[in-house]
């Protein structure tokens, strides 16, 4: 049976965390610089690229929220299973700290992704 250290899994959500809230700021930065190359550019072309761009920074701040939520209740059933079962938590629990990690990972790699094609589309119309 494989062991997880219960510092390292909390360690770990704390850091994800953190990086939440600083996409989260960053989503913030990039509406922002959305809105002015709206407010410049009225063409349609521009029009087009602007609502995929909205698009992409609304699904990446509700990805950013669920996996928020998701750690934070997993957080929850640590601190519950630990007081329940002296020290132990369940493999399941760990499976879904899991999860987490691997959700986060590719939700990062997908941001940066987005985040690189909006820079080039505000280079253009800026």
């Amino acid at each position: 049976m494989k062991k997880t250290s219960i510092k390292h899994l909390t360690f770990a959500h704390q850091s994800t965390l953190r990086s939440l809230a600083f996409y989260q700021l960053e989503t913030g930065f990039l509406q922002e610089r959305l809105e002015e190359v709206a407010s410049d550019n009225t063409a349609h072309e521009v029009a087009v690229q602007v609502e995929h761009f909205q698009n992409q920074l609304i699904i990446h701040r509700n990805q950013l929220d669920r996996l928020h939520h998701r750690i934070r209740e997993n957080l929850d059933q640590v601190a519950a299973e630990l007081k329940l079962s002296e020290n132990f938590i369940r493999q399941a629990t760990v499976d879904a700290a899991d999860q987490i990690a691997k959700d986060y990972a590719q939700e990062e790699k997908l941001f940066q992704e987005m985040r690189f094609d909006f820079y080039r589309f505000a280079e253009q119309w800026m």
